[in-house]
């Protein structure tokens, strides 16, 4: 691979996927599980309506991220048939963009130029620099469509079954709501404070903020649930 390649990549969004299918099925999962525990007081139909949300939210979510990405993916492939056709048909207005690209950053004179003729002679680099430079679009974004719906599919049911999992083992509904609502605070604590370190961001603030907005949206079934036990 050359340099250049290299320095055009941004870095894998794999993390992205994992928080966004964990955390979608965890606060999804949590809510219904808070509203069909306050409502029903059983743990039978708390299993069922649990499970049957988890596996319907997993393939929902698999099924949405793979269309997404796949939507990307055309989009980044009709952007890169509109450069090329732009670079072979009007090359100077498209070595103007790039000139003001890099005029922008704070080049000028011979440097400046010299950074021009660089690019445009290679036609890979030239037209990596407009996709990323002019539309900020990056191929490794949209490279694995199914392969990226099939991991938020998965992290989306790995997040669903943790608040389900004191219903497996536990007869009272109380203790096994107040069992998993504390499983789902850690699972959200820890996932923040790893998007810190991974990212850029205060671990101890990152986790709690997770934890704030996931369980601030998960009790809003509490509240439907006190409302539907009360008809």
């Amino acid at each position: 691979m050359k340099k250049h390649e290299k320095f055009m990549r941004k870095p894998k969004t794999s993390l992205k996927e994992i928080i966004l299918g964990g955390q979608d099925g965890l606060v999804n999962v949590l809510g219904i599980v808070l509203a069909v525990a306050t409502a029903t007081k059983s743990i039978k139909i708390v299993l069922i309506a649990g499970l049957a949300a988890a596996f319907a939210e997993s393939i929902s979510m698999g099924a949405v991220g793979y269309t997404s990405y796949k939507a990307g993916k055309e989009h980044y492939l009709a952007e890169v048939a509109k450069e090329k056709k732009e670079m072979k048909e009007v090359p100077h207005i498209e070595r103007e963009e790039i000139r003001e690209i890099y005029r922008k950053k704070g080049f000028k004179g011979k440097l400046l130029n010299d950074i021009v003729k660089h690019i445009t002679k290679d036609k890979k680099l030239w037209l990596d620099t407009m996709m990323l430079e002019e539309l900020r679009l990056c191929p490794d974004e949209y490279e694995k469509p199914l392969q990226t719906g099939f991991l938020i599919g998965i992290t989306a049911l790995i997040g669903s079954l943790i608040p389900l999992l004191p219903f497996f083992f536990l007869a009272i509904v109380n203790q096994a709501v107040i069992i998993g609502i504390i499983l789902s605070v850690i699972a959200l604590f820890i996932t923040g404070i790893i998007k810190a370190k991974v990212t850029v961001g205060n671990p101890l603030k990152h986790g709690f903020e997770m934890v704030l907005i996931g369980i601030g949206a998960a009790f809003v079934g509490y509240f439907i649930g006190l409302g539907l036990g009360a008809i």
